[in-house]
Formats: C-alpha cells, sequence, structure tokens
C-alpha cells in the first residue's frame, strides 16, 4: 500500500506545472441516495453521456445538463438545483435517515447497501465536504446500520481532471449496469484505498483510466501454496480503460486482482504487473516461489450505448470471466453475461430491466500450487465485493468454502412521476441458483425480492416510505417498512406539472435507426470436451432474429448494438453485439463488422466471445435491407458440473468448449 501511494502522489505532484487543467470533483453518493440517482441517471442519458462506473462525479453531470436541458428543461433545473451544494468552499453534500420495522426469518444481505442487512431497524448516513482550493477537496463522510458503521466517502482528494488522486474510503463501481457489478461495487462494506483517475475524457477518443488498490478486512483464512492457513489483510488492485470516441457510445476494459495478506504478501510491483499482463502464467507457473505468488483474478469488458429521440434508451453490458480459458490468455474464462435497457421517460414513468447469468465458481478461491487461496472467499467483512447473488448461496463456514454455483438473477425497476408531485419507484428482483449440480450443497429455492417506494420534496427535504419482502433461497422471509428522511431533493413538485410532460422535446436525429432482422443461419458446431476426440456437428440450418439500433457518427459510419436469437442443434444461442459498426458506401452497400458475447443454452449454460463481419443492400425496398453475415462464437465454455457429464482424468480440464460458426442471411425492417 506504501509503495502504491508513492507512485501515485508522484505522479499527481508531477503533474503540478498544468496551470490549465481543471481541479478535482466530488462525487455523487452511490446506493444511498435512490431519488437523486434516478434523476441523475436520467439527465446523463439525455445529455448522450454514457456511464460505465461509479460514484459519478458532480463534474460529469454538470458536463451532461446544456444537452439533457434542450430535451427535458424542468428535470435540469431540478438537478443544477441539487448540484448548488457542491459548488462552495464547504457544505453538506447529502444526508438520510431512515428508520425501519422488520419481522421474517431471512437476515439476507440487501443487494446493494454496503452490507446492511434485511433485519437492520435503521440506516444513517452522510457525507460533508470542505474545499480550500480547486485543487484539494476533503470529504468527510459514513454510513451506518445495525451492527456496522464504515466511513464511506471519507476521503482527501488532490489533483486535476484528468489525474485525480482519491486517498481514504471511496466506492468503486466497474459496471454500467446499475443493480449488478460483476467485479467491484457497494454490496460490502467499502474498502480504504487509493484511487487515480480521470473525470474528463482525454483525447479525441475520450480515454479514461482509473487505477485502485484497496484493503480487504483482517481474514485467518488466507491459504498459502502449501496448504497452511495464514492471517492478514489481503489487496485488491484494479486497471480500468475505457473510451468514448463518439457521443453516446462508450467501450471499456477492467481487470482486478487479488493477492497478498499475512506470510502471503511479499509480492512487488513487478510481480503485480506481470499477473496484469500475463494472467496465464500468474496461474500456471507462477512469477515466484513460496509465498510471492498472485491470488484470484477477475477481467470485464463493458459497453453502453444511447439512443436518443421522443422515447430515449440505454442498453449496456458486461461480459465478465474469473479465470483464463483453458490457459489462454487472451480469452476469459468462467464468464458471466450481464445486459440491461434504461427508458429515462416514456411520459411520467421511467424504466430499467437488467439480466444476469453467470457461470460457477465465481467469489470462491482456494489455493492452487501457484496462487494463493481465500477460504473466507472474495470478501471485505464476510460480504462479497462483486455482485449480490454471491451472497446470496451457501457462504463459507470455518470448514468450508461457499457453494461455487452458477445461477441467473433478473431485476425490473419501473418508476413514476405522478401528477401530484414526488418519486414513486417498484424493483422486483428474481434469482434462480443452479441446482442438481457438482457446486450446488443446497436444494435451493428461486429468490424474490420487491419493493415499493415513495418520496416527496418538503422544505428542501426528500420525505417518504418504502415497503421491502422478500424470500430468499432458503426458503426465509423478511419484511421492511421503513421511513426515511433525505437532504435535498431533486423531484418533482405538484405544481411543476401542468408542463412537465409536454416540456420534454427529445428528437431522434436524422440517420438513426431502429430494425429487427430475421434469416436463415447455416451453421456448423465444433465441440471439445476434453475427455473424448474433438469432433465437429454436421452442418445444417436453422432460423435466425435480431433487434437493434444504430447511430450515424459520421457521412458513411454508424454505430449500434443488437441482440440476436439462433437455433443451433435444438438449443438457444443468445448473442448480444456490443460493438456494431457499419461503414455505408456511395452506393446502396454497407460493410459491418462487429464483436460481443454468447451464452448457448447447454445442459447448463456454455459463455464466450462473439465475433463477425458481414455485407448489407440497403433499401431494396423502402426501408428494407438484405444482408448476409459470418458469425463466429469462440470457444464457449460450459464446466462439466452435472453428475451425468463424463469427467475429467488426471490433468484433462474440466470445461467444454463450443465453437460455432455460421453464415446468415437476412432480412431487416427499419424504423
Amino acid at each position: 500500500m506504501k509503495k502504491t501511494a508513492l507512485l501515485l502522489a508522484i505522479s499527481v505532484i508531477g503533474s503540478q506545472g498544468v496551470a490549465h487543467a481543471l481541479g478535482v470533483t466530488p462525487y455523487l453518493p452511490l446506493n444511498l441516495d435512490p431519488d437523486v440517482e434516478a434523476q441523475v441517471e436520467r439527465v446523463l442519458i439525455l445529455g448522450d453521456e454514457p456511464v460505465m462506473t461509479r460514484p459519478i462525479p458532480a463534474a460529469l453531470v454538470l458536463q451532461a445538463l446544456p444537452k439533457a436541458c434542450k430535451a427535458d428543461r424542468p428535470l435540469c433545473d431540478r438537478v443544477r438545483h441539487y448540484l448548488r451544494r457542491y459548488m462552495h468552499g464547504n457544505g453538506v453534500e447529502f444526508t438520510s435517515v431512515s428508520l425501519a420495522a422488520t419481522s421474517g426469518s431471512s437476515n439476507i444481505v440487501l443487494p446493494n447497501q454496503h452490507g446492511e442487512k434485511a433485519q437492520s431497524p435503521y440506516q444513517v448516513a452522510g457525507a460533508a465536504y470542505i474545499q480550500p482550493n480547486s485543487y484539494m477537496l476533503l470529504n468527510v463522510g459514513g454510513v451506518a446500520y445495525q451492527g456496522r458503521a464504515t466511513p464511506t466517502g471519507t476521503m482527501l482528494s488532490l489533483g486535476f481532471d484528468w489525474a485525480q488522486l482519491d486517498i481514504g474510503w471511496r466506492d468503486h463501481w466497474w459496471s454500467p449496469m446499475t443493480d449488478s457489478s460483476m467485479l467491484i461495487s457497494t454490496e460490502a462494506p467499502t474498502m480504504p484505498s487509493i484511487t487515480l483517475s480521470n473525470y474528463l475524457p482525454l483525447t479525441r477518443l475520450g480515454l479514461q483510466y482509473e487505477i485502485f488498490v484497496a484493503r480487504m478486512s483482517e481474514s485467518s483464512r488466507i491459504q498459502l501454496t502449501n496448504g497452511s492457513l495464514t492471517r492478514g489483510y489481503p489487496k485488491m488492485g484494479g486497471i480500468r480503460l475505457g473510451i468514448e470516441p463518439v457521443s453516446g457510445w462508450a467501450l471499456s476494459f477492467q481487470r482486478v486482482l487479488f493477492w497478498g495478506g499475512g506470510a502471503a504478501g511479499g509480492q512487488s510491483l513487478s510481480n503485480i504487473f506481470q499477473a496484469f499482463v500475463n494472467p496465464s502464467k500468474a496461474q500456471t507457473t507462477g512469477f515466484g516461489a513460496g509465498s510471492k505468488v498472485i491470488g484470484k483474478q477477475e477481467a470485464s469488458v463493458t459497453s453502453r450505448f444511447i439512443f436518443p429521440g421522443r422515447v430515449p434508451f440505454s442498453v449496456y453490458f458486461e461480459y465478465a470471466g474469473n479465470d483464463t480459458l483453458a490457459g489462454h490468455t487472451p480469452l476469459i474464462g468462467k464468464p458471466s453475461i450481464s445486459a440491461g435497457i434504461d427508458f429515462p421517460r416514456i411520459g411520467p414513468f421511467s424504466l430499467t430491466y437488467e439480466i444476469d447469468s453467470w457461470a460457477p465458481t465465481w467469489y470462491v478461491h482456494p489455493a492452487t500450487p501457484v496462487q494463493t487461496g481465500y477460504l473466507d472467499g472474495l470478501t471485505n467483512y464476510g460480504d462479497t465485493i462483486g455482485n449480490w447473488f454471491g451472497d446470496q448461496r451457501v457462504l463459507a463456514t470455518a470448514n468450508s468454502l461457499a457453494d461455487q454455483v452458477g445461477g441467473q438473477s433478473n431485476m425490473l425497476r419501473i418508476g413514476w412521476e405522478p401528477s401530484f408531485g414526488g418519486l414513486m419507484q417498484l424493483q422486483l428482483r428474481a434469482l434462480t441458483n443452479e441446482n442438481g449440480t457438482l457446486f450446488n450443497t443446497y436444494s435451493y429455492k428461486n429468490e424474490y425480492m420487491e419493493s415499493l417506494s415513495y418520496s416527496y420534496p418538503w422544505k428542501g427535504y426528500a420525505v417518504g416510505a418504502e415497503l421491502d419482502a422478500g424470500r430468499d433461497v432458503f426458503g426465509g422471509n423478511y419484511f421492511r417498512l421503513e421511513g426515511y428522511l433525505r437532504d435535498g431533493d431533486a423531484l418533482l413538485r405538484g405544481n411543476e406539472n401542468d408542463s412537465e410532460t409536454a416540456a420534454f422535446a427529445g428528437e431522434r436525429p436524422k440517420g438513426d435507426e431502429l430494425y429487427v432482422s430475421a434469416g436463415a443461419d447455416y451453421y456448423n458446431t465444433f465441440i471439445d470436451q476434453h475427455v473424448i476426440t474433438p469432433y465437429s456437428t454436421k452442418s445444417t440450418v436453422g432460423p435466425y432474429f435480431a433487434v437493434g439500433a444504430r447511430r450515424r457518427v459520421s457521412t458513411h459510419q454508424d454505430l449500434g448494438v443488437a441482440l440476436e436469437a439462433d437455433d443451433i442443434s435444438g438449443r438457444t444461442l443468445l448473442s448480444v453485439r456490443m460493438l456494431d459498426y457499419r461503414y455505408r458506401t456511395d452506393w446502396p452497400l454497407a460493410f459491418n463488422t462487429f464483436f460481443g458475447a454468447s451464452r448457448y443454452a447447454q445442459a447448463t449454460p456454455a459463455y464466450g466471445f462473439y465475433v463477425g463481419a458481414g455485407l448489407q443492400w440497403r433499401h431494396v425496398l423502402p426501408g428494407w435491407d438484405v444482408g448476409l453475415d459470418y458469425r463466429s462464437v469462440l470457444d464457449a465454455q460450459r464446466m462439466r458440473d452435472l453428475p451425468t457429464d463424463p469427467q475429467p482424468l488426471g490433468t484433462l480440464k474440466p470445461d467444454a468448449l463450443y465453437s460455432i460458426n455460421t453464415w446468415t442471411l437476412y432480412i431487416s425492417r427499419n424504423f
């Protein structure tokens, strides 16, 4: 930690000569003030700012306001009024007090609430700041609930818009998803960390970066490569690089590592750097001997796309893995796919839907001959550092690991701004852990979580109530009736509603389009189960369907996203195009190339990267295109986790790999 702090501090001190740079920015509260966060998310979508990481810098919201105001002036006025609290030499950023009456047999960790549990009768949170000059900011904050208080938001910020150093209890959320983040989230209490990042994009590519190192809570079950245990504080570090080359679309790559703690310490910066650039070696032969090895690694690719118009929306994806794929560094194994769509404005309503699907082994890590093990799991004070599903299963005990089950979750959130003012939000969650596999030690039930809240602005505060109820994966139930008071609001008041809906002026730019496609595949599948000779299936034909959206970014170029469905050997193949690039010639021809991720519905799902290219004949008839694509799913991975699966022997690998290649002829209808 000391070495990393020194390197980061030197980089900031060395930048003092850049006189024209902007100063540091405060951050908006993350998963502590949902009413304000809902309004800010709307502003960012209307302002064509694709959010890829959180907490959200206040400066980024200010940057999005001018464009968003052209579409929704009343919303902008409310958010601008809220942001004024961040524009002084000192002040209170936010405060929140809630009291709850609770009952039920379940005391699960509430998703993304910094470790708070369902039976906690209160939560108190807040933050204040002092900013002596543009390049220094001191925040003092905290979150407290039954059983724990954490100084979340307490940190010193130094630097500039292109290099801001944050030292303290800063949250990290590395995903465009709003309800789940695979690598790091607010599911667990905030860790003390050192972070270097930029909040305004650099160069014409819109380069964004973030580097951090954090200290996890003390664990007595850190397992060395020889099997013995040690006690200490493991470290977590990460690097994120993103680009936003055009307005409304962003792509990001993330990597995190876990290492050290007690006798497992001793890694050098060069060892850690080598593990980042060569994860395959770190997980096979190692970079050192004895305790000088690296622990767990995770990585993800994320994208976000905004489509403007009378009904604007944002589509976003995350493809993540917590291992290498069969020892191949460029690919990530034991993956997950997450997708979401956010409609910030459908009349007085907003709507968000997100889905996550993951393979086994996430957040569970015993030792190997070349990796340190963490038998408490990848946790902070017992709560999963990443996606909230990690706490919804049999957890680690003194004598066992947590269950390594795969599964799927769904989230639907609907917001309503009624004519009498305020904000009502309904949120529904469902989670299914895989049963009948080699990884589950319990016969899980489907989990359901429901939340209904209403907030109203009152004398500069937001006052409201929330009703929460649910059933966990073990069949236990919980019930919460909560009342809260929050300082500051960005909510609709009743006397604003006459012109609120009519004031919305979002319009679709010329050349942007939505489309649906249908056609036929000619495909073959190559299968390698590592227990028998690899083989190919006979080439055959199946149906194809897709929906997508594109934005015109230049005279000849478009960027877009799509969701595709195929029938491959009687099983559904779902693919997401995280990037769909198209070049339109002066003729009716267009060329496109794309990449993303796929989920192949085997007995348990297989996940893999997805790439392709194609040719289109545009406007064969008005509004109709014809296209031919070559598409390839690269080594979709499935763990052989069913008792009926052929199991590996000796050094054989426990994965089955599916490579699917298709020629697809289709027609598209554009809207």
